[in-house]
């Protein structure tokens, strides 16, 4: 989907068009369908949440970074961040041992989350990630405790304490994107930049997938 061959419809219809092929390129990689299916194991889990971790700590960072400009306080919001769940699932999940290392792909997203500094590059990441997180992320939860037995422990990354009812809650944030201010040029580069996340997002899958392969 082009951006200017809608320049009046809604910011989040733009989205989720204009990032629907990459969206199903990253879901439908091997690792992310291994994982669903019960092929790996909870250190491939634990792996993935490790790169989560070193993603989220930059995107809230940039949250902050951002958090002072008209509309951002519809979309930074304190009950989506992660970073501290991550911490707490790492800690189950390894014992409280060391954390599998931060992979080469994942260092390149952090380090394009780090170089933005504008709202509209904020809002292309936590559409990515916190909706998915919302939507395709309580599917995963469901699979890990079907297929690798795990309870609620390891899993707080998934679980949104503060959200009372995620249905309406991802529509109010449907709606914050939309009323975003931003001219065409930002609608644009808005789209670009979720493509680009999808992207980097693909890319972690792809390098966990060379590590982590279903037993012969």
């Amino acid at each position: 989907m082009s951006v200017t061959a809608l320049p009046s419809a809604p910011v989040s219809v733009l989205l989720k068009g204009a990032t629907q092929e990459a969206h199903t390129r990253a879901e439908t990689t091997a690792f992310v369908t291994d994982l669903m299916a019960g092929r790996l194991s909870i250190a491939a889990f634990t792996a993935l949440a490790a790169q989560h971790q070193a993603i989220y700590a930059a995107l809230e960072d940039l949250g902050r970074r951002v958090a002072g400009e008209p509309g951002a306080d519809a979309l930074v919001r304190p009950e989506l961040e992660r970073t501290a769940v991550l911490a707490e699932d790492l800690r189950t999940l390894t014992g409280g041992g060391e954390a599998p290392p931060v992979l080469a792909s994942t260092e390149e997203y952090v380090h394009r989350l780090r170089t933005l500094d504008d709202l509209a590059g904020y809002a292309a990441h936590a559409y990515t990630r916190y909706l998915g997180d919302l939507s395709g992320g309580q599917a995963i939860k469901r699979m890990m405790q079907r297929h690798y037995g795990m309870g609620e422990d390891g899993l707080a990354f998934y679980t949104f304490t503060q959200i009372a009812k995620i249905p309406p809650y991802k529509a109010a944030y449907r709606t914050a994107l939309d009323e975003l201010p931003l001219d065409q040029g930002g609608r644009e580069r808005l789209v670009a930049e979720a493509r680009a996340a999808f992207r980097y997002n693909e890319a972690v899958f792809v390098e966990l997938g060379r590590q982590f392969r279903p037993a012969a």
